[in-house]
């Protein structure tokens, strides 16, 4: 391609992006608020998808005169990104009926103004970019009307009457389960004070990073098109506060880990290592400029993460309850382990099929129950059952859990007569 098609080409794909940096750059000057829409962040993110891949189909990468056009154009598709999600989240807020919120709201505003005014940074840096580059910028402007906001009000009938109700459960069972794993897996983020900008860096990449957060993404965002799929669209009670907020903490969460692993490749792709080359630092040091690494690593942990943290945790009671509600329960006679009781290791498997389904199971003595998923309770059962001289014991509860425990007894809880652990069966593979 000569260099001459090459312009033309680049005219072409860059001018719906400057013409939406025009209208953000006046919308500043102009000190006009609220003019960030979904509308305006779709095409953002379309056009510049679209300019970047051109640019990179072009080899842009290794060329110093094109290098920082692309790399303007990989950060407003990011951040635009990251925007889209921070906008649907803060629309919705009002209909999630989420009770405990804290103060996620006035902090996702912050986050907005973030991102927003990184945006308008970028735009300005844009058309000066486009300029120098001799791009044609076409004279017609985008008007407010083109980027009108979405939400209205305005809310339909609910009139989908619940159906098949018995065959839901198990979905709703499968899904309550699921939440209450990925809500146990992303606790290891869990923190209950700010992060110092100096203590985020110890664990932006190594710890949290876009892969370990586009990897929660997709895990929630299964929950959420499960619970769409099989329990919205088959007619189940969805105006149930309980099922609409266990849908509201899929939502929320989806769009928090979307953001962050929006923001983190950024970070990680554009700002954090960027090569050894003269012109790639060049280029972060004037793209840190535009985005501040600090402020974006602030955001990314301690508004992003830590609510993500927040809503999963908040999350854990109502899904457990929902749960105990739909589960299948039944109840099964099992054998003492034999001559040593219920010691620390048979207690804890037992305990740990319990947490893996989720499910409430108790574990009878005569008249007295137990929790079985409490290693401690389980043992308090067992400081009874040797005083009584009992031989058998009673578990009831989650039928999964039940089944699982019931394999477990048949092999002596996977002991031997002098307390030494025995292989597991190979249906509770999930213990070892």
């Amino acid at each position: 391609m000569n260099n001459f098609l090459f312009i033309q080409k680049v005219e072409f794909f860059s001018s719906a992006y400057l013409r939406c940096c025009i209208f953000i750059s006046e919308n500043a000057e102009a000190g006009k608020k609220n003019f960030f829409t979904k509308k305006l962040y779709s095409k953002l993110i379309s056009n510049s998808v679209l300019l970047e891949d051109f640019l990179d189909i072009h080899g842009a990468k290794n060329n110093s005169e094109w290098y920082f056009y692309r790399e303007l154009a990989a950060a407003v598709r990011h951040l635009s990104l990251a925007g889209y999600a921070q906008k649907h989240i803060s629309t919705r807020l009002a209909f999630y009926g989420l009770e405990d919120i804290g103060n996620f709201e006035e902090d996702g505003n912050e986050n907005f103004a973030f991102l927003n005014d990184s945006l308008i940074k970028l735009a300005s840096i844009i058309l000066k970019e486009a300029k120098r580059l001799n791009i044609y910028i076409q004279t017609h402007r985008y008007k407010p009307n083109d980027f009108v906001q979405i939400p209205t009000d305005v809310m339909l009938e609910y009139d989908i009457q619940d159906e098949n109700k018995d065959v839901q459960k198990k979905h709703i069972v499968k899904i309550a389960s699921e939440f209450l794993s990925v809500a146990k897996d992303f606790n290891r983020f869990r923190f209950y004070e700010p992060y110092l900008i100096e203590d985020i860096k110890k664990i932006v990449p190594s710890k949290i990073n876009e892969v370990e957060m586009r990897r929660f993404e997709m895990l929630v965002h299964n929950l959420q098109s499960s619970f769409d799929s099989y329990v919205i669209h088959s007619g189940y009670k969805f105006k149930d506060s309980k099922y609409k907020q266990l849908r509201s903490s899929f939502s929320i969460v989806f769009h928090l880990t979307q953001e962050i692993g929006r923001m983190l490749h950024f970070y990680e792709r554009h700002l954090y290592q960027i090569g050894y080359k003269d012109v790639y630092k060049k280029t972060r040091q004037r793209l840190a400029e535009l985005v501040p690494p600090d402020k974006l690593l602030d955001k990314i942990v301690n508004y992003g993460v830590f609510y993500a943290s927040h809503f999963l945790e908040s999350g854990k009671k109502l899904a457990k309850k929902i749960l105990n509600e739909n589960i299948e329960r039944k109840s099964i006679v099992a054998s003492i382990p034999k001559d040593r009781g219920f010691h620390s290791r048979p207690s804890l498997l037992v305990a740990k099929i319990v947490r893996h389904y989720g499910g409430e199971v108790k574990l009878w003595v005569n008249k007295d129950s137990f929790d079985a998923s409490s290693v401690l309770d389980i043992q308090w059962a067992g400081g009874k059952i040797a005083k009584d001289k009992v031989d058998e014991v009673i578990f009831e509860g989650d039928s999964r859990a039940i089944d699982d425990i019931k394999i477990l007894a048949s092999v002596n809880y996977a002991e031997d007569t002098m307390g030494k652990g025995k292989p597991l069966p190979s249906e509770l593979g999930y213990l070892r």
